[in-house]
C-alpha cells in the first residue's frame, strides 16, 4: 500500500489534471504549478508503472485512451478528498488565509452577489477567492468534480448538496415608451402579442418564460436570444422588445419594471457546495452567504 501510494499519487493528479484539460499538456502543467517536462514525465512514469498506454497523440494534444479515462475518473474524488482534508487539517484553525473556488451563473455579475463578494474579502482579506461564472449545468459538474468548492445556482440542482438562500422575483421589463409603463401591476397575458428578449433555451429563465407565457394562454414570440441581462436592459431600452427579468437594482435607461400578478412569478436561489468544501475559508464563506443572501 505504502509503495502504491509514494508512487502513484502525483502521478494520478498528473493524470487527472489532463483530463480536465480535455489533453492539452501545457494547461495541465500550469494549473499543477510545475514544468511541461515534470508533467510528461508524470504520465510516462505512471504507464511504465501500470504496464499500459494510457496517451494517444493527436496533433499538438494528447487523447486519453479509454483505460484512462476510466482511472482518472475514478481516482478523481478520493484525489480531490485526501487534497481537501489535508487542507483542511493543515489550516484547522486558520479561517483567514486559504484560497476559495467560488462559481455563480453568467447572469448574476451584477447586483446582490457582487456586493456580498467585495464585503466578504473586506471582512476576510487574506482569503483569496478563485471566481468562476458559467451556465448552471456546468457549475454543477464543476462542484461534483472537486473544480469548485461553492456555487450560488439559479435554480437549485438535485445533483449536488444545496441549500434554498432566497428567490428571486420576476417583472416584466419594458421600454419607458411603453403604453404599459405607467401600470404598477400587469398580468402576464397582456404582453401576449409582444416581441420578447430573452435567454437561450438552455437557461432556466427562458424555460420559465415559455412556461409561465403557456400557463397564461400564449406561446411568446422570441424576436432576440441573448445570454447577459444588462445587454438585454440595454435592448429593451432601445425598443427592440420586452423581457421577464429579475430586479436589477441598478436599472437601465429608458426601460421600467413592472410587477406581475398574481404573485408566484419567482425562483430559487440555492447555495451549493462541493466535497472539497471542507477548509475553514470555505466554510466561512458558506455560512457568510447562508446568512446574508
Amino acid at each position: 500500500m505504502d509503495q502504491w501510494l509514494s508512487l502513484l499519487a502525483p502521478q494520478l493528479r498528473a493524470l487527472d489534471e489532463l483530463a480536465a484539460q480535455d489533453g492539452h499538456m501545457t494547461r495541465a502543467a500550469e494549473r499543477l504549478g510545475i514544468p511541461q517536462s515534470s508533467m510528461s514525465r508524470r504520465i510516462h512514469a505512471l504507464e511504465k508503472t501500470l504496464g499500459i498506454g494510457l496517451l494517444i497523440q493527436d496533433g499538438r494534444t494528447v487523447r486519453l485512451t479509454p483505460a484512462a479515462v476510466r482511472l482518472a475518473e475514478r481516482a478523481r474524488d478520493p484525489l480531490h478528498a485526501l487534497e481537501a482534508t489535508i487542507e483542511s487539517i493543515a489550516g484547522e484553525a486558520d479561517a483567514e488565509h486559504g484560497t476559495v473556488r467560488l462559481g455563480f451563473p453568467l447572469t448574476m455579475g451584477s447586483g446582490r452577489l457582487p456586493t456580498l463578494v467585495a464585503e466578504f474579502h473586506r471582512r476576510a482579506p487574506g482569503v483569496r477567492l478563485q471566481i468562476t461564472q458559467a451556465h448552471g449545468s456546468q457549475l454543477a459538474a464543476d462542484l461534483k468534480a472537486g473544480e469548485l468548492d461553492v456555487a450560488v445556482m439559479i435554480p437549485a440542482s438535485d445533483q449536488v448538496r444545496h441549500s434554498v438562500i432566497g428567490t428571486q422575483t420576476i417583472h416584466a421589463v419594458l421600454p419607458a415608451s411603453h403604453r404599459l409603463a405607467t401600470r404598477r401591476r400587469l398580468r402576464l397575458s397582456e404582453l401576449r402579442d409582444e416581441p420578447f428578449i430573452a435567454n437561450p433555451v438552455t437557461y432556466n429563465l427562458r424555460q420559465l418564460t415559455e412556461t409561465w407565457c403557456e400557463q397564461a394562454g400564449f406561446t411568446p414570440r422570441i424576436a432576440v436570444e441573448i445570454t447577459e441581462f444588462a445587454t438585454m436592459h440595454e435592448l429593451i431600452g432601445r425598443g427592440l422588445g420586452i423581457a421577464l427579468l429579475p430586479h436589477d437594482e441598478r436599472g437601465a435607461p429608458d426601460t421600467v419594471e413592472v410587477a406581475l400578478t398574481p404573485s408566484g412569478y419567482e425562483r430559487q436561489i440555492a447555495l451549493a457546495w462541493g466535497p472539497t468544501a471542507v477548509t475553514p475559508a470555505a466554510r466561512r464563506l458558506t455560512s457568510f452567504l447562508r446568512e446574508r443572501y
